[in-house]
């Protein structure tokens, strides 16, 4: 990433200001948040910005931000700096990775393809969702020679699991990151209380209506099943038939006549997640591809242990953006004690709270080798499509350089506990 990122944005903003042309994107949290609740549906934004429970866990990750201060230092030279990353036998040009989030379509019609070409741009990996809207071959091809991961979603059907591997890998994903920790859904009061949930109106399930095996499965449940009744039709019920209509593969018309994406929805539902998977099903996968596995959801340093035993290339310290579990512990909180269980065997990358170029700072110096950003993206992806997302993770690489800069670094190898003070909560 060029040294001087910082520096040229933040120009490039005053210059438009002094010629009348304000930002697409706000740059502070909560004019960002703000913007994108009002670009987005109240069932869309409920669905992005909810977490689990009293949503307690996302407040702990924004507290333990909160309680470490930066000790800048004067008179070095930081003219030039370089915020690349070595991570898998390649060269990152900045140590930030867009995390999966699923169900775009939510915030822009663009969907994964929004964030794919912004991520592109920046030389930024995107993580691809299991939950995606467009099907991760198009979404791959759309920006050929970018840096695309793959997440799973580890389904009750193994036959599944490595199709979706299989798929990944042919369509040029240079890791799998395996989501530990939604092997069911959380408790998300702000869904519930509008009874929403996209995937059972079709949205979010392209990984599976494009995968020939999930088709099969669609295909062996409509022949074996019994006709079953039409639900009396309201305006509810009507307006989900034409979601599921829309969303599946093929004509919109033909789809409203068959009962392949309802019977899609249904099929997902149930084969979504397992709930028995232990450290011995890591087995599976690791041996049906040559991809880097990282493990994303880890809280425990001896889960971490754990990860590594079994095969793990990396860990990401996770908890789902405080989406699953209410009252877990803060992902950053967690971190410190993961780094030294690790002591550098594999990657530890950090994942969960990150909102501004300080936190991504704090996050480096206290061990992780890279940092996930989700909810900002999607935020400028809401307002602004690929451009809005682009711009997002732009100021926050921009804030990261310049506060690099401004405490005295210059490397992002330079970031240790060191630079840090503790703030007693």
């Amino acid at each position: 990433m060029a040294a001087s990122i910082g520096r040229d944005t933040q120009s490039s903003i005053y210059r438009g200001g002094a010629v009348g042309r304000k930002p697409l994107v706000p740059a502070s949290w909560d004019a960002l948040e703000a913007a994108a609740r009002a670009s987005m549906s109240a069932d869309a934004f409920a669905y992005v910005a909810g977490s689990a429970g009293r949503e307690k866990t996302t407040d702990a990750n924004a507290a333990a931000f909160d309680a470490w201060q930066i000790v800048p230092r004067m008179l070095r030279d930081v003219g030039s700096r370089d915020l690349s990353i070595d991570l898998f036998g390649r060269n990152y040009p900045s140590p930030v990775i867009a995390a999966p989030v699923g169900v775009l379509e939510l915030a822009h019609p663009e969907a994964d393809l929004g964030i794919a070409r912004a991520t592109a741009i920046l030389g930024i990996p995107y993580v691809a969702s299991n939950q995606a809207s467009i099907a991760l071959e198009e979404t791959f091809a759309a920006t050929p020679g970018a840096s695309h991961w793959f997440q799973l979603y580890w389904s009750s059907s193994d036959d599944l699991v490595e199709s979706l591997v299989g798929r990944a890998e042919k369509a040029g994903a240079e890791a799998i990151v395996i989501t530990l920790d939604t092997h069911m859904l959380g408790w998300r009061p702000r869904d519930l209380d509008v009874a929403y949930l996209p995937f059972a109106h079709g949205l979010g399930i392209a990984q599976y209506t494009s995968d020939p095996v999930f088709r099969r499965l669609v295909a062996d449940r409509i022949a074996s099943t019994a006709p079953s009744s039409t639900p009396r039709i309201n305006v509810t019920v009507l307006r989900t038939l034409l979601d599921m209509s829309r969303h599946y593969p093929g004509s919109f018309w033909s789809n409203l006549r068959s009962k392949e994406p309802r019977t899609a929805v249904d099929v997902f539902l149930e084969v979504f997640s397992r709930s028995s998977l232990t450290w011995k099903n890591l087995d599976f996968v690791r041996s049906r591809t040559k991809l880097p596995i990282l493990l994303k959801g880890i809280q425990h340093p001896d889960d971490a242990e754990l990860a590594i035993k079994h095969g793990a290339d990396g860990i990401i310290v996770s908890n789902h953006g405080g989406r699953q579990l209410d009252r877990a512990i803060a992902s950053l909180d967690a971190l410190p004690a993961i780094v030294a269980k690790v002591n550098e065997r594999v990657p530890v990358l950090f994942d969960s709270g990150i909102r501004s170029g300080s936190d991504i700072l704090i996050a480096l110096a206290l061990g992780a080798t890279a940092v996930l950003v989700g909810r900002p993206w999607v935020y400028g992806l809401a307002i602004g499509g690929t451009a809005g997302a682009e711009a997002v993770l732009r100021n926050l690489l921009a804030e990261l350089d310049l506060n690099l800069g401004l405490s005295g670094n210059t490397r992002i190898s330079d970031l240790t506990p060191d630079i840090l003070d503790r703030v007693a909560r």
